[in-house]
């Protein structure tokens, strides 16, 4: 049997990373998360703190929320000027993840990995989301701000995900179409969610 890649889109709060990291873990897979900025660092040799700073430049961006960049494989060499811009940062990031997919099988985290891959035929795109009230007790359990602020959190990074998403795809992050399964986590344990989407991954494999 070929690799067989997992990507994982999800909502702030859904639980979506322990879960890619515990499907990971029962699969016995590396799971690929942070590690791809580093990886994408190596790779082109541009300064890893460069990779951080991109997405702070385009929250803060007004041009983010209209404008599409939309992801076309292409690298900029560097003698370009534009060889460190935050476009081909995130063309490094997605050469990165095109080379894992290629190689191994693996869980890779966000990163728009599922139209990344899009062209992959063992790949299996995954999106993670739950009720608001839900998404706050979650975070909750590993956060002691007060609940305003968690709730203002949440509104900001799913805000942030759904630009970045549309920014680099032209598409939807919470659209359903752009996924092969995609889940609600509300009212199950962690082991019974790794359970139901191990199972949906079993089906897809034979």
């Amino acid at each position: 049997m070929g690799n067989t890649v997992i990507t994982i889109a999800r909502s702030y709060g859904s639980g979506g990373r322990t879960l890619g990291k515990l499907l990971a873990k029962e699969l016995g897979i590396n799971y690929y998360d942070r590690e791809l900025i580093r990886m994408a660092s190596d790779e082109s040799g541009i300064n890893e703190a460069l990779f951080g700073e991109v997405d702070e430049k385009l929250k803060k961006s007004p041009l983010f929320r209209i404008v599409k960049k939309t992801y076309r494989g292409e690298i900029i060499p560097p003698e370009s000027g534009e060889f460190v811009s935050d476009d081909n940062l995130f063309n490094y990031q997605a050469k990165v993840i095109r080379q894992l997919a290629e190689e191994e099988s693996c869980v890779i985290i966000g990163r728009c990995a599922d139209y990344v891959l899009k062209e992959f035929d063992h790949v299996i795109s995954l999106f993670f989301y739950a009720p608001r009230e839900d998404c706050i007790r979650r975070v909750q359990e590993i956060s002691s701000e007060p609940e305003k602020e968690i709730i203002k959190k949440i509104e900001k990074t799913d805000k942030y995900r759904a630009e970045y998403y549309r920014y680099y795809t032209g598409k939807e992050w919470n659209d359903a179409r752009n996924y092969d399964f995609c889940l609600n986590t509300t009212s199950m344990s962690y082991e019974k969610l790794v359970e139901v989407v191990k199972s949906y991954i079993d089906i897809c494999r034979k």
